[in-house]
């Protein structure tokens, strides 16, 4: 539990500056180590601070003032939610500081050591006089998107990476006259340069610069909640280098002539031409409208996806369906989902780790939309209606969720569709793996039977070798291959001929049949499929069971809290040396006695049926960004046939299968879907909803109520806080035929106050620097 320390007094007045710090120094002396701060402007928070026993502290800040993150020592993690004034990580001395925003004039100056990082932009003078003590790591500095004026003036050592997203067009993602006085370090850059001083060189990447900035971009990326970049800026051809001159290089510098001077340094427009461009005939007035705003704004509407749309890997608009709950629109809310998976109820209301919940914005507030909950509403929904006939078939190799996801989707297009599965029953590891208590058969068995309604043929109990693979891909115009992955990984170590393989003893488990396995059971393998062992273990008459694995364990926390909740042992790092008849030895000499030993640590797919050449090196189906196999064009593979994943990962590729064998079938090119960009959560004011009590939401939320809470991140709410806000009255509301609607500023009345920016609850309204 962090300790809030609050910059308002009892009568919510601002405190000053020294009595918010000695708060934090007192939480200090009593033990804490994590901080959320609620600040005003006040400066100088997260540093220099320390513990006597050394544990590392963590700073969550918001309305930071100026240097904040300045002297920060090693050990100390800092986040600014939002943008930071001037000076922040002033003098750093090895703290990390991450600003998920922009960040003022100054940024990093002096910085000796320690990690600054920046999801927007820094101000004019930023990574000045950065210096390297060659007895401590060097200084980073990154910034996502560009500097200002006279940036790493003075420079003297450590590293800087700017990535110039959003201004690749600009002039130059440095400013003007960057890297004045240069003396060392290196500077990393992404896009057009210009203005660069005498004193450096500005080069290509080398080997290991690139293997410098693509291992520190993940990294820095996932800290600024900017993941989805990462292939973007991974093109190192268009980085380059800033180096300084040596003093030797410095010294070596020619007149140059009077044509080089009127093109290179003359600049257009008079003496002051290269630092304003203006119309001396046009006189600008205090308050501006037109063309003389400092800044414009634009409803963007759906610009942006909501955090639990971006972290869905079945696509689903939550936010859409809770719109329309709103609405009162039920029936088209629980039909939404069908359009982008067959099981909303099984996975989404069961089984999935919800990583839209993990994403969602109310988390901020009070707790995360129930998502579980929305997916049970849409149990009893029946299909949608399939498109009209196309004349063309597709085979589906594999009835398992990735599988039927994608022959759901083939057939709502109007293709006619038919599973091979070597299984007697549909579902895969939904039907054999995951424990009937997490999955009832009767909430799976009606999903499926829903899909088959649409006119999927099934045929069972089809395993398909080389033969029948060939005959497939003659009798239908595509193949789909989502055979999964069942062949269970056993590591050859003494007495490995004893473990159990954890797949097939689920498998059997949900079919009925309970292993004696005596009372210890040991498990090898802690991640998700490794609790679902430890759970069947229990539900086989185990009394004591223990998960064990080399790592930290893989499985979400909220599969270890059920397990733990029924007397389960975690343990870890623990290494097999060999299994007995008493049990597993570990490595360090110690016995684990045990009656039966499970591994569970994952599967390899069975692809014996397709030609060796359309493989990786590890085995797994080599395919392009549409799940097309290299080399033939109208066959796809998803699922763990190409990499281990989630069940709703499988859901998704379904569908990403789907549309590009769709595309295929129908003529068209085929595009890899572009990955929704995530709505910042600087952009949303949740300021302006209210907390829920948290008790009464673990008590229970009625799920339709929850489209109250969802704050519709990206998705305009049509609430009119804008329309009633704006000072010049600019904005007006348009309806349109269709029932739509859309927000409008008048330019000829907007001032580019940014109100209505500041207002949106929802984040639609940006404002863009003007030209």
């Amino acid at each position: 539990m962090a300790a809030f320390i609050k910059g308002f007094d009892e009568q919510n007045r601002r405190i000053s500056t020294q009595n918010l710090l000695q708060q934090i120094y007192a939480a200090l002396e009593r033990g804490e180590t994590d901080f959320e701060v609620l600040a005003s402007g006040h400066h100088d928070i997260g540093g220099p601070l320390w513990t006597a026993d050394g544990q590392p502290l963590r700073f969550h800040v918001k309305n930071p003032g100026q240097r904040v993150g300045s002297f920060g020592l090693d050990g100390t993690d800092i986040v600014v939610e939002g943008s930071a004034p001037a000076d922040a990580g002033w003098l750093n001395a090895g703290a990390t500081l991450t600003i998920k925003g922009d960040s003022g004039d100054t940024t990093g100056h002096c910085a000796a050591s320690g990690k600054i990082f920046v999801a927007g932009q820094v101000g004019t003078r930023s990574g000045s006089l950065m210096k390297h003590d060659p007895a401590f790591e060097p200084p980073e500095l990154w910034v996502l998107k560009k500097t200002g004026s006279f940036s790493f003036e003075f420079m003297g050592g450590g590293i800087a990476v700017v990535c110039g997203v959003d201004y690749e067009q600009a002039e130059s993602v440095l400013g003007d006259r960057a890297c004045m006085g240069m003396v060392g370090g290196t500077v990393y850059v992404r896009g057009p340069v210009a203005g660069l001083s005498d004193d450096v060189w500005l080069l290509d990447l080398d080997a290991g610069d690139q293997e410098f900035v693509l291992r520190g971009l993940a990294d820095f990326l996932a800290r600024v909640d900017r993941a989805e970049l990462l292939a973007r800026l991974s093109d190192m051809t268009s980085w380059k280098k800033i180096v300084a001159k040596t003093y030797a290089e410095r010294q070596a510098r020619g007149r140059i002539s009077l044509r080089d001077f009127r093109l290179g340094k003359w600049v257009e427009g008079g003496i002051f031409g290269d630092i304003v461009q203006d119309d001396y005939r046009h006189v600008a007035q205090l308050v501006n409208s037109g063309n003389d705003r400092l800044k414009i704004p634009h409803w963007l509407e759906k610009r942006y996806a909501a955090p639990c749309q971006s972290a869905c890997p079945s696509f689903i608009p939550t936010q859409d369906r809770l719109r329309l709950l709103r609405e009162g629109k039920q029936a088209e809310a629980l039909q939404l989902v069908l359009q982008y998976s067959p099981f909303p109820a099984s996975v989404c209301g069961m089984v999935c780790p919800n990583l839209c919940m993990d994403a969602c914005s109310r988390r901020f507030l009070d707790a995360p939309v129930s998502m579980k909950a929305l997916g049970k509403l849409s149990l009893d929904t029946p299909a949608p209606a399939c498109a009209v006939p196309s004349g063309k078939s597709v085979a589906i190799i594999g009835g398992g969720p990735g599988g039927l996801s994608a022959a759901w989707q083939l057939r709502l297009k109007g293709h006619a569709v038919t599973v091979y599965e070597a299984d007697s029953q549909l579902g895969g590891k939904l039907w054999q793996a995951i424990p009937r208590e997490r999955l009832p058969a009767e909430i799976l068995q009606t999903e499926i039977d829903r899909l088959l309604a649409t006119g999927i043929e099934a045929r069972l109990n089809q395993r398909i070798d080389r033969n029948t693979f060939e005959t497939l891909r003659q009798q239908h115009d595509a193949v789909v291959i989502a055979s999964g992955a069942h062949n269970p990984v056993v590591i050859p170590f003494p007495g490995h001929e004893r473990l159990i393989k954890g797949l097939d003893f689920l498998k059997q488990l949900n079919s009925g049949v309970r292993a004696a396995l005596g009372e210890k059971v040991v498990v090898i393998g802690a991640g998700n499929a490794g609790m679902d062992v430890v759970l069947g273990a229990y539900a086989c008459g185990a009394r004591q069971v223990t998960a064990i694995d080399v790592q930290k364990p893989a499985a979400y926390q909220k599969e270890i809290d059920h397990v733990t909740a029924l007397g389960a042992q975690i343990r870890w790092p623990v290494y097999t040396e060999r299994i007995s008849e008493k049990g597993l030895h570990t490595k360090d000499g110690e016995l684990l006695e045990a009656d039966s030993v499970i591994i569970a640590i994952g599967e390899r797919p069975d692809l014996s049926f397709v030609p060796p050449g359309w493989l990786t090196p590890r085995g797994m189906m080599n395919v392009n960004a549409c799940y097309q196999v290299e080399g033939c064009g109208n066959v796809f593979a998803i699922g763990d046939t190409t990499r281990p994943g989630l069940l709703t990962d499988a859901i998704g590729q379904g569908h990403e299968a789907a549309d590009a064998c769709d595309s295929w079938l129908n003529g068209l090119e085929v595009i890899a879907r572009p990955k929704p960009q995530m709505i910042p959560q600087r952009q949303l004011s949740k300021e302006l909803f209210r907390p829920a009590n948290r008790s009464r939401l673990r008590q229970g939320q009625d799920p339709l109520a929850e489209s109250t809470r969802c704050i519709s991140c990206g998705t305009c709410r049509d609430c009119s806080l804008c329309l009633e806000a704006c000072p010049e009255g600019a904005i007006e509301r348009i309806e349109k035929a269709d029932g739509s609607f859309e927000y409008r500023s008048d330019d000829n009345l907007c001032i580019g106050c940014g109100i209505c920016a500041g207002i949106c609850p929802c984040g639609i309204w940006t404002m863009e620097q003007a030209v």
